[in-house]
């Protein structure tokens, strides 16, 4: 229960915020490098580069364009940390950069939550789920993006109650009308369990279902890409694990921190937990390509094409003219 007993609000200026700001500053700053790139070049293969457009198409870009909005946000934490978490921006900018960040964390959970329920209803049902599927993509979308929007307007108007003006992203405790954060995030942390179960079962029946075909009948032709997209659903399961489940198994207990008046050892573990994990959910961004590359027969196109190019340049001394020659053959071999 989120209670209160004093009235007032507990003291949370004993967090020590300072003992990770390096580590942070490196290890968000090759998350940038890394996640601008990735998402950068799946937009372009995306919009670009000819292909089916399915659903799972609709989904991906979305994700694309969420987890490129969190790597635009990155650049404000890594300015924070390098500068020993001073804030020397505007208050109303950094409710907006951590809001923007952990909006998009929560928009990438859901559509790829999505994509697993779309993969399984096209895997178990008719071809006519599957053109409604790729009708109603882009509603699901919309109606994300709507819902996430209008809590991070709600959470963006609420009334800060913290005078400090040269400090964000650091551990707050949540009194008065605060607490309604408190209540959306734990509804966050519902909705992340909901979603994971949901792409634990789809993806686990799909890459069960994919399996067995391929191990009954070997000798077909389709057995080999059988195999290969079960492994895929893996795949996609590993990095969500990995991503995810650690944030929001610590997100409770982090919660819980901000709304009781405990002990000045709690809240530095929490905030040390909660710094450390909340590094694994931005590496999604890095890690997502890698998906696109997986799904998208547009992404891989690009990126063997870039690939092939920079091998050809590499080879003929950076001779622009024997680099062009023969790369989309190549490409479709």
């Amino acid at each position: 229960m989120i209670t209160n007993t004093t009235g007032s609000c507990p003291n949370s200026t004993c967090v020590d915020d300072d003992a990770l700001a390096g580590p942070l500053t490196l290890l968000y700053s090759g998350i940038f490098v890394l996640g601008l790139i990735g998402n950068l070049l799946a937009l372009w293969a995306f919009f670009c580069v000819p292909s089916k457009k399915n659903s799972v198409h609709v989904f991906l870009i979305n994700v694309a364009f969420a987890d490129l909005l969190l790597v635009v946000c990155l650049p404000f934490r890594i300015l924070y940390h390098s500068q020993g978490n001073k804030w020397t921006l505007s208050p109303f900018l950094c409710k907006v950069v951590g809001h923007l960040f952990y909006m998009n964390i929560y928009v990438s959970i859901v559509l790829l939550g999505l994509i697993s329920v779309d993969r399984y209803l096209k895997m178990h049902h008719s071809v006519r789920m599957k053109r409604l599927s790729r009708k109603w993509s882009a509603v699901l979308c919309a109606v994300v993006w709507c819902g996430v929007l209008a809590t991070m307007l709600l959470l963006l108007f609420t009334p800060k109650r913290d005078p400090k003006t040269d400090r964000c992203f650091h551990y707050k405790m949540l009194c008065g009308d605060e607490k309604r954060k408190a209540y959306i995030n734990i509804f966050a942390v519902i909705v992340f369990w909901l979603v994971f179960v949901s792409l634990m079962v789809s993806y686990g029946k799909i890459a069960l279902k994919l399996l067995r075909r391929s191990q009954e009948r070997p000798d077909l032709p389709n057995a080999l890409r059988y195999a290969r997209s079960s492994k895929k659903s893996f795949f996609i399961l590993f990095v969500f694990t990995l991503c995810f489940v650690p944030y929001h198994c610590v997100r409770p207990f982090y919660i819980m921190t901000q709304v009781t008046d405990l002990s000045c050892f709690w809240k530095n573990v929490a905030n040390k937990a909660n710094e450390t994990v909340l590094l694994l959910s931005a590496l999604n961004s890095c890690l997502d390509p890698i998906m696109y590359f997986l799904f998208s027969s547009s992404v891989r196109k690009e990126v063997l094409r870039l690939v092939n190019s920079a091998f050809r340049v590499q080879k003929f001394g950076g001779n622009s003219g024997s680099s062009s020659t023969g790369e989309i053959d190549t490409v479709r071999k």
